[in-house]
Parts: structure tokens; C-alpha cells; sequence
């Protein structure tokens, strides 16, 4: 019997999927169960807000929402839940996500929404792990490592970069973005 899902992530349409993906993969990558649906606050309203009012009750414990263009499924998810809302604003060709970014940062006082940069669901699934985290103590460890991870990648990259002289790191990291 596989766990029931702690996360949920949620996007308004198939095209979202891009960049929610990662957040889903930081989740694998942590070990914590989440479900992923489609849910368009403008075309399926009655399952986005039977979803958002039942969440907490079937044990999911934080959201993700990715929204392009109008960027209402975020904050209308948070406008029915008790349960913290990341929202995700996705890349869109006319203005570049920045309409999203304005729709999710500008929330109304009482109903809150964490909002990623533009098209970041990794930190988004990143934020979910660490909300977790706060109250399991074997997932706050794997969260300092990750964590200690990074500095050490970045130690090695000034190692290299010391070692090689600016010119020959260059032509390395140039090659391995071919790669």
C-alpha cells in the first residue's frame, strides 16, 4: 500500500506541467508522497474547490499550485484551504510570467501565498519538503545535508576555478553545458 500523499501539486492546465515536474521530482528525490493534478480555477471550478476544501481532511499537509496568464488557481486554492499554498507562477510568451508573479505576490491580508520565482518549481518542492521538515526531525536532517550538498558543490567549483584560472573553467563549464 504506497503512503498517502503529503504534497499535492496542482496546475490549471497540461502546459504547466514543465515546470511543475521538478517539484515533483524533489519530492521523489526526498522520499515524500504527493499527488499531482490538473485543476483550472477557470474551467473546472467546482473540482478546484471541492479539492481545495477536502485537502487537509485526506492528509495532504501542503500545496503547490503553478499558474500561467491569470495566475488564480493559486490564491483561490489558499482562499479555501487551511493549508499552506506555494504558488508557482509559469513562464507565459506574452509578458514572461510577470503577470502570474503579480497575481500570486498580491493576495489580500488573510490569505497567504508563498510564491517561487517565475517558473522555479524546484524551490517550490524544495519549500514543501522544508515546511515538512519542521516537525519530522529525520527529514530536517536530510534537509541539512542537501543543504551541506550544496556548499560543498560550490567549495569544488572554487577549487576548480583557482586551480584552472578563469579562462580554462570557463571552457570546461562551456563544454559541459553541450553535454
Amino acid at each position: 500500500m504506497e503512503p498517502s500523499p503529503l504534497v499535492a501539486i496542482v496546475m490549471g492546465s497540461d502546459s504547466d506541467l514543465p515546470t511543475l515536474a521538478p517539484a515533483a521530482q524533489v519530492c521523489e528525490e526526498f522520499g515524500i508522497p504527493y499527488q499531482m493534478q490538473i485543476l483550472s480555477a477557470h474551467r473546472t471550478p467546482e473540482a478546484m474547490v471541492e479539492f481545495a476544501r477536502r485537502a487537509h481532511t485526506q492528509g495532504i499537509r501542503v500545496i503547490i499550485a503553478g499558474a500561467g496568464g491569470a495566475a488564480h488557481l493559486p490564491g483561490m486554492v489558499a482562499s479555501l484551504t487551511p493549508l499552506p499554498v506555494i504558488g508557482v507562477p509559469v513562464l507565459s510568451p506574452s509578458l514572461q510570467g510577470i503577470d502570474s508573479l503579480y497575481s500570486i505576490v498580491q493576495m489580500p491580508k488573510g490569505i497567504p501565498v508563498a510564491t517561487v520565482a517565475i517558473g522555479n518549481g524546484y524551490n517550490a518542492g524544495l519549500l514543501a519538503v522544508q515546511i515538512l521538515a519542521s516537525g519530522d526531525p529525520d527529514l530536517l536532517r536530510r534537509v541539512i545535508a542537501y543543504r551541506e550538498s550544496l556548499k560543498q558543490a560550490v567549495q569544488e567549483k572554487n577549487d576548480q576555478l583557482q586551480t584552472q584560472g578563469w579562462k580554462a573553467y570557463l571552457d570546461s563549464i562551456k563544454h559541459k553545458s553541450i553535454i
